[in-house]
This record gives C-alpha cells, structure tokens and sequence, in this order.
C-alpha cells in the first residue's frame, strides 16, 4: 500500500492501494484494480453530480452485493450522502425508509428494486446502474459529464452514510455517519488484524449492513488489499471459494458460522478449506464459546470476536491476533485479562 497521510473520508481509503492490484473480485467475474476503482468512482460521481445531486441530498440505494453496490456507494458518499437499503424490503418497508431519509434519487438496477420503484414518490429521480461485462459501470439516466480526475475529496465531517437502527423496541431510527467515523473504523481493523495488501478478504455479509460495508470492503480497500464478494453468502460453496481465491480472512455473523461448520468435513476428504486463512472475525453478535471452540478446532484458525455499535463504530472492541490471548465470551484486551482460564485449553490459544 502506497504511505498517505491519516485517511478521513472515504476517497482517502481507495487511495492508496497499488493502481495495478485487484481491488474487487466477482467470483467467476470481472476483477476490478484500484486504478479502475478510483476512475469508476470519480465518473460516477460527476454524472450524479450533472443530475443535480449534490451536498445534503441523501440516495438511497437499492442494489445486491455487487461492483455496482461499492462502486454506487462511494460515488453517492463522496458528494452527497448514501442510504443503503436491504433489497429483500418490501413495498411497506421502501415506502418508510425512502420517506423517512428524504431521499432525493434511488439507485436500482434492471433486475433489483421494482418494489422499491413501485411506491417511490413522483419528485423522487429514479437512477439505473448498468454493470458491462468487463467491470464499467454505467447509469441512466445520467448528463453527459465524464472525468479521468479523482475530484477533491469531501469533508471529513460531511455525512457519508445513513443506517437504521433494528428498531428493536419502536420505530427504527435514522443513523448518520460521517466520513470521519467510517474512517476511524477502518483504521481500527485495519491496524487490530494487522491487514497489508497482501490480505484477500472474503466479504459474505450484505453491503447495506455496516459488518459488510465497513469490516470487510473499507478497511479492506484501505490496507490495499483485495476484497473477493460474492452475490451471497452460501456455505455449500464457501470454502472451495476461499480456497480458489487465496482469502486470508473473512468476517461472519455466528448463524454463518454455525452453518459452516455444519458443512465441515463433507468434501474434500474432510479438509477444513482454511489453509490460506490467518484469521476469522465473529461480529454483530454474540458468538457462543461452544461456537467459538469448535470452529478454532476444525479450521485450525484463530477465531476473534470484535463488538460495534452503528450508532457509535463499526468496530470498538475486539479480541487480538496471536500470540496475545484471547478468550471465548469476551471482547477486547480489558474483558481479556478478567476472563477466567477455562478457555486455555482450546487450540491457537497462546
């Protein structure tokens, strides 16, 4: 990864990796380099700007884990603000989400968001994102306005991206993030798994969640390394993917780990497909211990918990790579060093 100054927005992530290194790869698909990134994201950019969006507006987003998810994402971010919403809503869910952000325009695709579309206010723009077969993103409508040049970057004070809390106990609740906070957050893993562009992350959570957006395809852009993103996650195919890829990581909730480790041991002879892996990251949820030993034991790969907040940060606490230690039912050095010893007895536990 080429030295920058303290990124704080979210150019200054993919502006360091090599202009030659993968930094998106589709399974089976286009490979997309840093220097393709940082030229697709500036002409994204610009038409959006020639269609009127600007500082303030908010864009909400409506698109499968994808280029044209991260592409879209950035180039929204970086000019105005981005409202990612899950693409499995219903019509009543888009209704409230769209009017609840005052969204000015809603991306889609030709196969994505009809239901979104279907109950999308009149003075709302209807934008389309087009994906070519080699990578190119293209959007329609959008003005005639095309740049080479990355503009300048925005704010790091300026909002970059507005969640919703689950809305566990009332309405959920608009959530705004700045390009500072996403930045801090990506720094956090970054420098916590000690990520270099040599890393090749496995990213199998959606992008309109914060564990996806942030752990998996920021941070991983900001180390120079390179993100392998699958439309979904689907353990039948998970590790054969990881193996092909090289992935050194990956960062699941625990369902998606459960599930892997049902699957463990029926194909290849019993081989766990982890040999490439330095580390695996829980997050999102608590991860039980009984979890957390068995997959450290048919992996053979540390396990790391790490716990965050979309109201505050991705990531605020997580437990450490090795040689420090660790301990199951605890996040972070502090609740570390009060666990009790129990847990030495599971594997990589040095």
């Amino acid at each position: 990864m080429v030295m920058q100054e303290i990124p704080e927005t979210l150019i200054d992530l993919i502006a360091g990796g090599k202009p030659d290194h993968p930094a998106i790869i589709i399974p089976d698909g286009p490979i997309v380099t840093y220097e393709a990134l940082r030229s697709q994201v500036a002409e994204l950019a610009a038409q959006l700007e020639g269609t009127g969006i600007g500082s303030g507006d908010r864009v909400a987003i409506v698109l499968p884990n994808g280029i044209e998810m991260i592409i879209s994402f950035l180039a929204v971010a970086s000019i105005a603000t981005a409202a990612p919403l899950n693409p499995a809503y219903k019509s009543d869910e888009f209704r409230f989400y769209i009017e609840d952000t005052s969204a000015k325009a809603l991306i889609t695709s030709a196969s994505t968001g009809q239901e979104a579309r279907s109950v999308l206010p009149g003075s709302v723009l209807q934008l389309e994102v087009q994906l070519s077969p080699e990578g190119r993103l293209s959007l329609y409508p959008a003005a005639d306005v095309v740049t080479d040049e990355l503009f300048a970057s925005p704010s790091p004070d300026a909002i970059a991206l507005v969640l919703h809390t689950s809305g566990t106990t009332s309405r959920p609740k608009r959530v705004p993030l700045s390009h500072r906070n996403i930045a801090v957050s990506a720094r956090n893993i970054v420098a916590t798994y000690k990520l270099t562009a040599d890393d090749v992350a496995l990213c199998v959570m959606p992008l309109f969640h914060i564990h996806g957006l942030v752990a998996s395809t920021m941070s991983t852009f900001l180390s120079g390394g390179t993100v392998v993103l699958p439309p979904r996650f689907n353990a039948l195919n998970f590790w054969p993917m990881a193996r092909k890829y090289g992935s050194t990581w990956f960062s699941a909730v625990p369902s998606m780990h459960n599930a892997l480790l049902g699957r463990a041991g029926r194909e290849d002879g019993g081989q766990s497909g982890a040999e490439s892996m330095r580390f695996i990251r829980s997050c999102s949820a608590a991860l039980p211990a009984s979890t957390m030993a068995q997959m450290e034991e048919q992996f053979g790969v540390p396990v790391l918990e790490a716990y965050g907040m979309t109201e505050a940060a991705h990531q605020m606490a997580s437990n450490p790579l090795p040689p420090s230690k660790r301990f199951p039912g605890a996040v972070g050095l502090v609740s570390a060093r009060r666990a009790t010893q129990s847990a030495s007895s599971l594997p990589w536990r040095t």
